[in-house]
């Protein structure tokens, strides 16, 4: 069996999904990028929290992860959000992890839920209780080439309550990244308008606002 693998390692080696440069699934380098840290940052009325700069190699790790389904980078988006959820001060409440919505599209492409994925390995290892509470009420647009203002009317009114849900927790929003905000925006309204409560969002990585 060891000789198998060798030669496996030979025909197809690993490469660090940060930089694919061959020898680690992540390298030292990027994995001193990846680096859990904690930040705050308000959309609106919302407080988000995260614990990871986007950058180069947070896009390639979150894409290696949603994309290309590899399991060492779902592990370390899974690690970001915990210690973002250990820092945030949600000690007093009664505390639901809500994931946001992928579109049917993405679902099939990808071959699963990502952000329902991710919350769920959370969950394993937190025991938070997980609200799939958010559906899409009609199709959105793929946000990564649109501008702020285009992002802001692509999820206008995107989401909507699942029927049949009646979260009474205090729930805080999940995702892997936060730009703009307008789809943590959009998934707030949703629930408050619904009558939930929405005490914040939690995002493996926050990225310097679009214009």
């Amino acid at each position: 069996m060891h000789v198998i693998h060798e030669l496996g390692q030979l025909i197809f080696p690993i490469r660090c999904f940060g930089c694919n440069k061959i020898g680690l699934s992540i390298c030292s380098t990027c994995r001193r990028e990846w680096h859990p840290h904690y930040y705050i940052r308000h959309i609106s009325s919302l407080k988000v929290h995260s614990a990871i700069i986007y950058s180069p190699t947070a896009s390639k790790i979150l894409l290696a992860a949603k994309e290309n389904g590899i399991k060492g980078a779902d592990v370390l988006i899974v690690e970001s959000i915990i210690h973002v959820l250990s820092q945030a001060d949600f000690s007093d409440l009664d505390i639901a992890l809500v994931p946001i919505p992928s579109s049917l599209l993405s679902k099939r492409r990808r071959g699963r839920g990502f952000i329902i994925d991710i919350v769920g390995q959370i969950a394993q290892q937190t025991s938070l209780p997980v609200i799939n509470a958010l559906e899409l009420a009609r199709p959105v647009r793929d946000q990564s080439g649109l501008h702020s203002a285009q992002r802001a009317k692509n999820m206008n009114g995107a989401m909507r309550l699942r029927a049949g849900v009646i979260p009474r927790a205090d729930l805080v929003l999940i995702d892997d990244v936060v730009t703009t905000g307008a789809t943590l925006r959009e998934a707030a309204r949703a629930l408050t308008a619904a009558g939930c409560h929405v005490v914040g969002s939690v995002t493996a990585c926050v990225a310097q606002p679009l214009r």
